[in-house]
């Protein structure tokens, strides 16, 4: 997997990656980084409110590991209408968003031919991807998609590679809580935020914590669905969401459901 990655990197010069520190963008960084050796590779990690503040020192501490160059850039996709608007299509919008703060100066000062993001080969087969249009618009590279590289063999290649990120749960940005259509501001992704962190410091692997507007509807791994029996874990839920402000506690019995928000609209419009 590894040599088919390569292929698809720049034979000369430096490339970039943008990396938010899931498993996706860190097997990439971390092949880049094998490939073409520290010199010629560069993390870059976008900084807004929609980045979790523990996700951002789990990466910053992920691409030290990785013996990676990083630089932090401010994105502010909360200041575009259309992104706070939160159609189905908010994610084009972020990742149009980053590829251009991604900009000349940025390239020049690092000396950078190219820009690489960690979408693969499965992203490119599903609907509610629309950072795939914003990455075609830039001409960032793909190599993971390109290589015909899945999510498994992500993860398979990231475990080989002995990154404590292989078997991470999935880290969407804290905007694909709220529906579609309502309105995306700093003091809900405050909110989600703060429920979240609380939720997991019960010892719950993946949460998802979606804004209802009083309502917070809370989604548990399936190991910690299993726990629901336990009056002062259920207690203690609904404290961590409390505690962030909403007024109401639900626990849906689903699970965590990826796309549970832009699927069923997007599907829709393609079906």
């Amino acid at each position: 997997m590894i040599d088919a990655i390569a292929r698809e990197l720049p034979a000369t010069g430096r490339l970039g990656v943008a990396y938010s520190g899931g498993v996706d963008s860190a097997t990439l960084l971390a092949v880049a980084r094998r490939v073409l050796g520290r010199d010629r590779v560069l993390a870059i990690l976008a900084v807004s409110a929609s980045l979790p503040a523990a996700e951002r020192r789990s990466a910053v501490e992920l691409a030290a590991a990785i013996d990676a160059p990083l630089v932090e850039i401010v994105t502010r996709e909360l200041d575009r209408p259309a992104y706070a608007a939160n159609g189905p299509d908010r994610c084009f919008h972020c990742k149009d968003e980053l590829f251009t703060r991604i900009d000349a100066s940025l390239v020049a000062k690092h000396g950078l031919v190219a820009i690489a993001y960690g979408e693969n080969a499965d992203d490119t087969q599903r609907p509610d991807r629309p950072g795939t249009r914003a990455a075609s618009e830039h001409r960032v590279l793909r190599p993971l998609a390109a290589a015909g590289i899945t999510k498994a063999q992500v993860r398979r290649l990231a475990a080989s590679l002995d990154l404590p990120v292989a078997d991470k749960p999935a880290a969407p940005c804290l905007a694909s809580r709220i529906p579609h259509h309502e309105p995306v501001t700093a003091e809900k992704l405050r909110q989600i935020e703060q429920a979240e962190d609380g939720v997991r410091g019960l010892g719950v692997r993946d949460v998802r914590v979606r804004h209802h507007g009083e309502i917070a509807r809370v989604e548990l791994d399936s190991g910690s669905l299993n726990r629901l029996g336990d009056a002062d874990f259920r207690a203690a839920v609904r404290e961590a969401a409390l505690a962030a402000g909403f007024r109401f506690v639900t626990i849906d019995l689903a699970g965590i459901q990826s796309g549970a928000f832009t699927l069923p609209l997007v599907a829709v419009r393609h079906g």
